[in-house]
């Protein structure tokens, strides 16, 4: 069995290894001479899984996608031809949500105020939404929910989108991309919604570049730089608007979901969904792809402010080097090249390759030490608290 999978996926080999022979590629350059001959293709969002792509291959049996989102995959040209796929819903939502609050709190340390005090709107409230939702909520902040495609089947409350720019001050965005139809979310944020944004409102996106237009996205920030923005996600990836870049607060190249449990967790869920396929048992398990947790001791009384909760989620993951980063390799590279069409794509890419310091909050395991309530950080999802 040929394994043909994107070369930025984590533990293929572990996980796939002894069910045929494994080639890596490049996801955004593949092409349909390199998958004629495959069995199995795993794939990123990078790659457009359609009949263009898979035409010459007569022999595929799954197609998995580590990724929450399905836009990149033509499922109906895959029923079409009875090829199985699978995504991998949730793999990410637990690192975006812990992103999105860690974000909060830098902006709460450059510009002041105390996060408590925000009322956060989230704008799509499945899997990762509802990750940024459990961390607010652990840390007593206001949240507001729209989303109108799931609100009929959910038993929580939902406000209209006009309503939670009117009443939040900080919203952040986990939609799918939709081009068309009813709660089309392509544009969602245009130029007419940013301007309607309330005094000071923070604005971040970790789901799809296009849900904001980035050249109003300019127009306004130009204007207006009471708005604060962090984006994850940009217009036109793997080449982001560089006149955008320094207008906005926080600039990350798509990785807010880039934690190793994040990626392990996405590809141990298509490894399952093939063994599965394959009638056989799915015998490996995803904690031995992971290394040891961390452990420290806490005084409960060392962190009474946000600043000092800030610092603590540091030592989990800091922000700031991957800000940095991206506007080094990005603003710099293109600055020293002289020609006009300048290809951001190795860049951008390079550094969601490379991306594999990040943990998540329960990679740091907790021991109190004092006699304070610390269910709050059991919540926000460290380890080993209150034990």
């Amino acid at each position: 069995m040929k394994i043909l999978a994107d070369e930025n996926m984590p533990y293929v080999q572990e996980l796939f290894g002894d069910l045929g022979t494994i080639e890596t590629v490049n996801g955004r350059e593949l092409t349909s001479e390199q998958v004629k001959d495959a069995d199995v293709l795993l794939v990123r969002s990078v790659t457009q899984v359609n009949e263009s792509l898979l035409g010459l291959n007569c022999k595929l049996k799954f197609v998995g996608s580590a990724t929450i989102g399905t836009d990149h995959i033509d499922t109906d040209y895959l029923a079409s031809r009875d090829i199985p796929f699978s995504n991998a819903p949730g793999c990410n939502a637990t690192a975006v949500g812990e992103f999105a609050f860690i974000a909060m709190l830098e902006l709460i340390n450059r510009f002041g105020g105390k996060l408590r005090d925000k009322t956060v709107g989230i704008v799509g409230a499945g899997n990762t939404g509802s990750a940024v939702a459990k961390c607010l909520e652990a840390y007593d902040v206001t949240v507001l929910l729209h989303d109108p495609v799931i609100q009929g089947s959910d038993p929580r409350d939902f406000i209209p989108l006009d309503e939670l720019i009117a009443r939040c001050d900080v919203i952040s965005l986990h939609v799918p991309i939709t081009k068309t139809g009813e709660h089309k979310t392509w544009y969602l944020f245009d130029e007419v919604r940013l301007n309607s944004l309330q005094q000071g409102t923070w604005l971040l996106n970790c789901c799809r570049g296009e849900v904001i237009d980035n050249r109003a996205l300019i127009k306004i920030k130009q204007v207006r730089p009471d708005i604060k923005v962090v984006l994850d996600v940009w217009e036109g990836e793997p080449n982001p608007m560089h006149e955008l870049i320094p207008l906005v607060e926080l600039a990350t190249p798509h990785i807010a979901g880039y934690s190793l449990e994040g990626k392990a967790r996405g590809t141990y869920m298509l490894y399952q969904k093939l063994m599965q396929i394959l009638g056989k048992d799915a015998d490996k398990s995803m904690k031995s792809l992971l290394p040891a947790l961390w452990s420290a001791q806490l005084d409960i009384e060392s962190i009474p402010s946000e600043k000092s909760l800030l610092q603590l989620t540091r030592f989990i993951y800091d922000l700031r080097d991957d800000d940095e980063l991206f506007r080094k390799t990005i603003l710099d590279n293109s600055s020293k090249n002289a020609q006009v069409n300048y290809d951001n794509n190795n860049g951008f890419d390079l550094m969601r390759k490379n991306h594999k310091h990040r943990r998540e909050f329960s990679a740091l395991r907790l021991v109190n030490t004092g006699q304070s309530d610390v269910n709050w950080l059991s919540n926000l999802g460290f380890s080993g608290v209150g034990q």
